[in-house]
C-alpha cells in the first residue's frame, strides 16, 4: 500500500529593496580582503591612471559562513559566464597579459583660441 507524501509548504516570499542610489552600483578594479575569526571584510576600491592614491568605495562585512556561500555562488556564476562567453583571462597570469595601466602618448596642447582658452 503506497502513501502519498505530505504536501510541501511553499517557502515564504522574501522581498529585498534596491534603493535608486545603490542600484547605480560602484565600479571597482581593486579589492582587499581581511578576516578575523568572526568576520570577513571586503573593501572594493578603484585605482585610476595618473592618480597616485586609490579609494575604497564600498565595504562589505560578512560572517565566515556567508563568505563561503558567496564564494560558491561566485564560482557557479563565473563558470556559467565562461560557458557562455569563453575563458576569462587574468592579467599577469595568462599569455603575458600586462598588469596595470598602459602609458599613452602625450596629449597635444590646445590650440590658441579654442573653447578651453589659452
Amino acid at each position: 500500500m503506497s502513501q502519498n507524501p505530505p504536501p510541501r509548504t511553499p517557502a515564504p516570499q522574501f522581498q529585498v529593496e534596491l534603493p535608486d542610489e545603490v542600484a547605480e552600483g560602484q565600479y571597482s578594479n581593486l579589492m582587499f580582503v581581511t578576516h578575523s575569526p568572526s568576520e570577513f571584510v571586503l573593501d572594493f576600491a578603484r585605482a585610476l591612471p595618473g592618480v597616485r592614491k586609490g579609494k575604497v568605495y564600498a565595504r562589505v562585512v560578512m560572517t565566515p559562513q556567508h563568505a563561503k556561500a558567496f564564494q560558491e555562488l561566485l564560482e557557479r556564476n563565473l563558470s556559467a559566464f565562461e560557458d557562455k562567453h569563453g575563458t576569462i583571462k587574468l592579467p599577469g597570469r595568462d599569455e603575458n597579459t600586462p598588469i596595470g595601466f598602459a602609458p599613452t602618448s602625450p596629449v597635444a596642447p590646445h590650440a590658441a583660441g579654442d573653447a578651453h582658452g589659452a
